[in-house]
């Protein structure tokens, strides 16, 4: 294994992000959980040896508020882990005007990356093989105009995915370093839901992969040399083509650029 590092894993209370936080502690790295909630963030970095930064990823204030934490609080290059993700069943704008899976998903990694670049060593984002089933039009997308109860959230991963290959390169220089990857389909909360398509995900629960399975190919790659990357679990994959439009990633980026100077 490389040098131990700091680890900083976002939504890390529950569900994957608190089984990253503590396959993570057990290789050895110092891990702080950023949670929304107090309490139950206190809960889950007691139990599974971690530190804990109560923050909020719900809008431009409060990124900005968790980024100055995160500075103040670090001691040196981290890995930043974005695990957070919402799978909203109905359209809900932030106090900016964004739809808030949209901005939770996309902008809020996005922002943070910006906002702590100097500090960073590394990036793992953790996505979701449903990218491909998304399309982002960025006159709609980013205000939920187009909203969809299953489509909103491969829309954002598709949007944060096409930020990887301009993040790659914008940092080549720098020694730091981002890939992506979907750990699996698994029995987490974002399959809790109402309405039918909550009875169809309780139907097929059982059948998917518990949530342990999420740990080691996300802390594989907190370890792991490269940049632009996409893994499938533990395999590298190439990005299917819509996740390749560089003028859609390009028209995000200046966009998501626009948002920081608010910053």
């Amino acid at each position: 294994m490389v040098e131990p590092s700091s680890v900083v894993v976002t939504g890390g209370n529950r569900g994957v992000g608190r089984v990253v936080a503590a396959e993570a502690v057990r290789r050895g790295h110092r891990v702080t959980i950023v949670a929304r909630r107090p309490d139950a963030g206190a809960v889950a970095a007691r139990e599974v040896g971690a530190d804990l930064l109560v923050g909020d990823l719900s809008s431009v204030r409060t990124v900005r508020e968790l980024a100055g934490a995160l500075a103040a609080a670090g001691s040196g290059p981290c890995v930043l882990v974005h695990n957070a993700a919402l799978w909203p069943d109905r359209r809900e704008v932030n106090e900016d005007g964004f739809e808030q899976a949209f901005f939770t998903n996309h902008l809020a990694p996005f922002l943070l990356n910006r906002l702590l670049e100097e500090r960073l060593r590394r990036v793992v984002q953790v996505s979701a093989a449903l990218y491909a089933a998304g399309r982002v039009d960025p006159d709609r997308t980013p205000a939920g105009r187009d909203f969809h109860p299953v489509r909103t959230y491969a829309d954002t991963k598709l949007a944060n995915l096409l930020m990887v290959p301009l993040f790659a390169e914008r940092w080549k220089d720098t020694g730091v370093t981002i890939d992506a990857v979907h750990p699996g389909v698994l029995r987490t909360d974002l399959t809790t839901r109402g309405g039918p398509l909550g009875l169809l995900m309780r139907a097929v629960k059982p059948a998917l992969k518990p949530v342990g399975r999420a740990a080691p190919p996300v802390v594989d790659l907190v370890d792991s040399a490269g940049t632009g990357r996409y893994f499938h679990v533990a395999r590298e994959k190439p990005l299917k083509a819509r996740a390749r439009d560089g003028a859609l990633a390009r028209r995000l980026w200046d966009d998501a650029e626009s948002v920081l100077a608010t910053v």
